[in-house]
């Protein structure tokens, strides 16, 4: 089949997916065809490992697994439009909200508000097994790309296949200690300022207009209204959300300390292990976002792999500005 033949039917498919799945799940239409934003219908909670995890579903119950991860500062709402077209084609979509976003609740006031890597990756993990999910594909952006490359590197019998944005995402803690080029340093600013008492001060008192700056920056030619963003930023509302993304900041920065019960792991994340689950990693060609470019990250995957740039304007929140494009690589990786 022609390529431009493929990639018209592809759309044509994907928009009647996504027309089936949003009757059948009760979720609202497109964004771009109604004035107001898609959104989920009730969420559901579970216990799972040292949270209350609050998260979405659609699709059959007995349907293959996929996992959908948001990044920061977004929250669930990234995959409004994405995962009703994996629903229609009969997977089971779980988009659970981060530690200290939406109605992601820790189980005990005394737990420390960590959110270095490891952590974040195991509360994946803990929804997994109180979901009994035994594998399932694994695909985000931004804190949510990093956590599915640690899910598929350390866990890969329970990763089936991964799509990353933005390509392999790790963190070596020794390695961001070292100073970066002015340019470099200029585009990770919200990291120095999370690193003083003013920046918490700040991001507690401006968390939408902070979501609404680095929305605008990081996705310059994304049109997204108010009624976008303040879905979203609802999800910061969460009593453990200023704290979660400062440590998170901090910790890569080698300013604030992580947890000992995680050093293992983190040793391991330091090597920066080879992923060898199938994948797929996709990249916006407007990303207004530090991102590795392609080539540098191509020898950390060994398994079948592909890589996609996505044109059209699309910024670093690829899966709500492309849902479709999103949505098939999901599709594409569980055929590799």
């Amino acid at each position: 089949m022609p390529e431009q033949t493929n990639q018209q039917r592809r759309r044509v498919l994907g928009a009647g997916a996504f027309a089936l799945a949003a009757a059948q799940f009760g979720m609202m239409g497109s964004a771009r065809a109604q004035s107001g934003p898609a959104s989920f219908g009730k969420l559901k909670q579970i216990d799972a490992g040292l949270l209350n995890v609050g998260y979405a579903e659609a699709g059959p119950a007995d349907g293959k697994p996929v996992i959908l991860l948001h990044g920061w500062p977004y929250d669930i709402h990234a995959f409004a439009d994405a995962a009703p077209i994996l629903a229609a084609a009969g997977y089971r979509v779980i988009i659970p909200h981060l530690r200290g976003h939406g109605s992601t609740r820790f189980l005990s006031a005394a737990t420390f508000r960590n959110a270095q890597q490891s952590a974040v990756a195991l509360d994946i993990i803990a929804l997994m097994d109180a979901l009994k999910i035994p594998q399932a594909i694994v695909a985000g952006f931004d804190w949510g790309a990093r956590t599915a490359c640690i899910i598929a590197a350390l866990w890969p019998e329970r990763c089936k296949a991964l799509v990353s944005v933005s390509g392999y995402l790790m963190t070596n803690v020794e390695t961001s200690k070292l100073p970066l080029p002015p340019k470099a340093e200029h585009d990770w600013w919200y990291q120095f300022y999370f690193a003083t008492e003013r920046g918490v001060a700040g991001y507690t008192r401006h968390t939408r207009d902070f979501a609404k700056f680095i929305w605008e920056t990081a996705s310059p030619q994304w049109k997204f209204d108010a009624a976008t963003l303040d879905r979203s930023a609802a999800s910061f509302d969460n009593p453990d959300h200023v704290a979660i993304v400062v440590h998170n900041y901090r910790w890569r920065q080698g300013i604030a300390p992580g947890e000992a019960q995680y050093d293992a792991l983190e040793k391991r994340l330091s090597a920066a292990p080879v992923i060898a689950v199938p994948t797929i990693t996709l990249e916006g060609d407007a990303n207004g976002a530090p991102f590795p470019p392609p080539p540098a990250y191509r020898k950390k995957f060994s398994g079948k792999y592909e890589h996609r740039t996505v044109s059209g304007g699309i910024g670093h929140n690829l899966p709500q500005e492309a849902p479709q494009a999103f949505a098939q690589a999901v599709l594409d990786v569980d055929r590799f």
